[in-house]
């Protein structure tokens, strides 16, 4: 049956659970059809028909996720189109017997690869820890018989016995409950345990409203229940999010940018090495030494190092992130976490503090009752049924002297009344103190209390208290009503036909309080250029009572039962105008983040539940938390030691740093290289032999290279860190096109005088040239690392001034070993020594000019 056959047969009224049973259509059908279509009955199944089935619908296990394929997870570390690049040349350098060429080459692609492999290696796999978690037994009727067996054995069907503690198995449908209470917040968000009852639905739009279905993965709070299995294994809620996680993941904003920045570069590389070929072999006739030549160039102009600087550059930034609170799994996500300028996240733990609190004790009208406070506590240190948060909240709230007082018996709570009551006395006063639902509370009082007056409990009166009531629960708020009466002495037990003629006291409101210091947190992020927008399981007035709490702008509402029903399209439009997405499912919260992905967002999404892994494997960087379930863990990118939303912008901000120094090594090498080896190409044209040798070409990029490995230790302008940063091949190409040419220009000035009015021969002008070359493309770096004057306004990193000097020093005393004559080089005299210092002096500070005349114009 397909899914559009499925739901019109549900329009047309016709209650049919499908081949793969669906949880909201077994909801709404009477119990004695969901056990007549599985076959089974109240005794379970006999032991030959549960073998049966579990050959028909397999185990009761999640899909499992392939393993860990070492050689294939290496070489996929060498299909970058960069990577390809580089092995071609060392191929053809090694084919035409350049050995040292193609070693030099090799090592550079094998460290990088490395590197890169085994940073990312020791991340874990989230399916494994999914199947770790439910390795447990469970009670099951067989053959009307209660047995203790694998939940691996489990199949639809069975029936399934559950007491306080228990962890639930598969997807399976109430029979009876009694006081069963489910915490089921790692799959729906919900925050309060939900009480599971055996009724039947009509309606239900979403997994927190379906309170007669259990879920595999949550466990049980507080009662007994028996429960017939509907759905097992990959079948199950929890099932469809292994399956998500099993997945591909998605490529982040900044892997997608290295691609294309890889396939850009591939083509400067093809033209380069098309024209200097062709130039080279019309005006030179040599062939092969033209060809190794246009190799030379190709290499030069290609930023090798762009893989091992980028490992480099996001290995140091994690270590520094991991001291600030965030530890990184995924080296590639740092540039995506500073680059983020929407951070998805739950509510529970992260916008709030994750614990139910006491924040109201009120009187009718609404007025603070310290009273109202006193008797609330009472009655919660007295009780001894169902525990819950509740009640906890109460006699955590506030340390009470109730020592006078004196229990003397309790009614406790059924779902029927809804309410529980204890009997105190105090110096020959017995009180029965009675807290509930404000509804069934109101129904059993005659009267009143205001101001210590007692006043009768009109229809008035009444509708005034179930308004208040009404504003407090539209507030998001928890709402216990209170009401007390004295009863009689004698008695020593009190029955339900007590809970009559009481005096309404007042109410007791609960909420998940917001994080302190968080307001002053969100701004910080605002002005960091990253909108938050909340995404929950939990209903839409705690989440607007939240927001509003910590002056979260709420831009507007959506509810996870509107979002099924519009297009990806329309929803691209909703998600840029919508702050809070409430009652929202697993599958619904991808459908967001992949919407607001389509519209070039880079997203964060921070989560700690079952429910919340398949968000963190979409989104561009999964956040998750230390004490967070391990599914989450896994699944998460980046997992926060605290759940701190300053954690996370402290984390931010050493990503933006993390990105600021890869794009450094970008932008620098490729207007540099590009500008002096376009230059190269020139140069063919009207000199009569190679301006550099093949041979000094790689040793020019080989020691210009090493150089720039501290460009990951260099300080980043504040200015930089203000805001998102991302890939922008536009910003890259106008930047080479713009900053370039200066290089080119210039190099052309120097061949002049080089050559013109030097008179320099092949020896000297090669070696001139190899001088001024490395001496321009190494230390421009210290003038496009920053928009400011550099030294003055912005200082370098030492390791990056003693790198970039110390190799400009060895390259100029080169000349002078015996190691220069191998290469190709002579000793310059004093003069043209000066002369290329000097050019490079001028070269700087023009390319300082053209970087502020271009930021003018440009930015990033």
């Amino acid at each position: 049956m397909t899914k559009k056959d499925q739901l019109q047969k549900e329009k047309a009224g016709k209650n049919v659970i499908p081949e793969v049973f669906d949880v909201f259509a077994c909801s709404r059908l009477d119990l004695r059809k969901v056990l007549k279509h599985l076959k089974t009955g109240e005794k379970g199944l006999a032991d030959s028909e549960a073998r049966r089935r579990l050959k028909e619908y397999g185990e009761n296990v999640l899909v499992k996720e392939k393993k860990f394929n070492v050689p294939k997870e290496l070489f996929s570390k060498f299909k970058s189109p960069l990577i390809v690049i580089l092995f071609v040349a060392a191929a053809i350098s090694a084919y035409f017997g350049q050995i040292m060429n193609a070693g030099i080459i090799f090592f550079m692609i094998i460290s990088s690869a490395l590197l890169d492999f085994f940073e990312e290696h020791s991340a874990g796999q989230a399916v494994k820890k999914l199947l770790e978690t439910v390795k447990t037994t469970a009670i099951v009727m067989r053959a009307g018989k209660a047995r203790e067996i694998n939940v691996a054995q489990i199949c639809p069907g069975d029936i399934i016995v559950f007491n306080s503690g228990d962890l639930v198995p598969a997807d399976a449908r109430i029979i009876s409950a009694k006081d069963f209470f489910v915490n089921q917040s790692v799959l729906t968000g919900e925050s309060m345990p939900s009480e599971k009852k055996e009724h039947l639905l009509t309606a239900g739009e979403s997994l927190i409203e379906l309170d007669n279905i259990v879920f595999a993965g949550t466990n049980v709070v507080s009662g007994s229940s028996y429960a017939v299995v509907i759905n097992t294994g990959g079948r199950t809620e929890f099932g469809k999010i292994a399956l998500s996680l099993a997945r591909p993941e998605e490529k982040s904003e900044f892997e997608d940018g290295i691609t294309h920045f890889g396939f850009f570069i591939t083509k400067v590389v093809f033209f380069l090495v098309l024209l200097i070929f062709l130039l080279n072999a019309i005006f030179h006739h040599k062939i092969l030494e033209s060809f190794m030549f246009a190799v030379a160039v190709a290499v030069g102009v290609t930023p090798e190092l762009l893989p091992m600087i980028m490992s480099i550059t996001m290995a140091r930034g994690a270590i520094k992130m991991a001291k600030k609170g965030a530890i990184v799994k995924k080296l590639s996500a740092i540039p995506s976490f500073g680059g983020m300028d929407i951070l998805c996240t739950d509510k529970t733990g992260t916008l709030t503090e994750g614990k139910i609190a006491l924040v109201k004790y009120v009187d009718s009208s609404g007025n603070n009752s310290e009273k109202v406070l006193e008797y609330a506590y009472l009655n919660s240190f007295h009780q001894t049924g169902i525990e819950n948060p509740l009640d906890k909240a109460v006699t955590e709230y506030k340390k009470i002297d109730i020592g006078r007082f004196t229990k003397i018996d309790e009614i406790p709570f059924d779902f029927v009344r809804k309410r529980m009551s204890v009997v105190v006395q105090d110096a020959g006063v017995r009180l029965l103190i009675t807290k509930g639902a404000p509804e069934e509370v109101f129904s059993c009082c005659s009267s009143f209390s205001y101001n210590d007056e007692t006043y009768p409990f009109s229809k008035e009166e009444r509708a005034k208290a179930n308004k208040y009531y009404e504003e407090l629960s539209a507030d998001g708020y928890r709402v216990l009503g209170l009401a007390v009466k004295k009863v009689d002495l004698e008695k020593k037990i009190y029955e339900k036909d007590e809970e009559v003629n009481l005096e309404f006291r007042g109410f007791i409101a609960f909420l998940d309080p917001p994080k302190s210091g968080l307001k002053d947190v969100l701004v910080e992020l605002e002005n960091s250029g990253i909108e938050i927008k909340l995404i929950t399981g939990d209903n839409e007035f705690v989440s607007q009572k939240i927001c509003n709490e910590i002056r979260l702008p709420i831009k507007g509402l959506l509810l996870g039962h509107e979002v099924d029903k519009i297009t990806d399209d329309a929803l691209r439009q909703r998600v840029e105008r919508t702050t809070i997405f409430a009652r929202f499912s697993p599958e619904q919260k991808n459908r967001v983040i992949l919407a607001l992905r389509a519209n070039k967002h880079i997203v964060g999404y921070m989560g700690d539940g079952i429910n919340d892994a398949p968000s963190l494997k979409t989104a561009d960087v999964g956040i998750s938390v230390n004490n967070a379930v391990d599914v989450a863990k896994e699944s998460a990118d980046i997992v926060l030691v605290h759940k701190s939303l300053q954690v996370l912008r402290n984390g931010v901000l050493e990503g933006r740093k993390v990105f600021g120094n890869t794009m450094k090594y970008v932008l620098m090498g490729l207007s540099s290289n590009f500008g002096n080896m376009f230059s190269a190409a020139g140069a063919v044209i009207f000199l009569p032999f190679l301006p550099m040798l093949p041979v000094q070409i790689l040793l020019n990029n080989f020691l210009y290279d090493i150089s720039q490995l501290t460009i990951p230790t260099d300080n980043v302008d504040n200015d930089w860190v203000v805001k998102a940063r991302r890939w922008d091949m536009k910003f890259i190409k106008d930047f080479m096109l713009f900053i370039g040419p200066i290089s080119s220009i210039f190099d052309f000035s120097t061949f002049f005088l080089f050559f013109y009015v030097f008179k320099a021969p092949q020896g000297i002008f090669q070696t001139a040239w190899f001088l001024e070359s490395l001496a321009t493309q190494t230390l421009v770096i210290h003038i496009i690392r920053t928009k400011k004057i550099p030294f003055l306004q912005s200082r370098p990193s030492l390791p990056l001034v003693l790198s970039t000097f110390s190799i400009v020093a060895f390259a100029w005393l080169l000349p002078l070993t015996p190691i220069g004559e191998f290469f190709g080089f002579v000793a310059l005299p004093p003069y043209m020594l000066l002369s290329i210092a000097g050019i490079v002096a001028v070269y700087l500070c023009l390319v300082g000019i053209g970087k502020r005349i271009f930021y003018k114009k440009h930015n990033l």
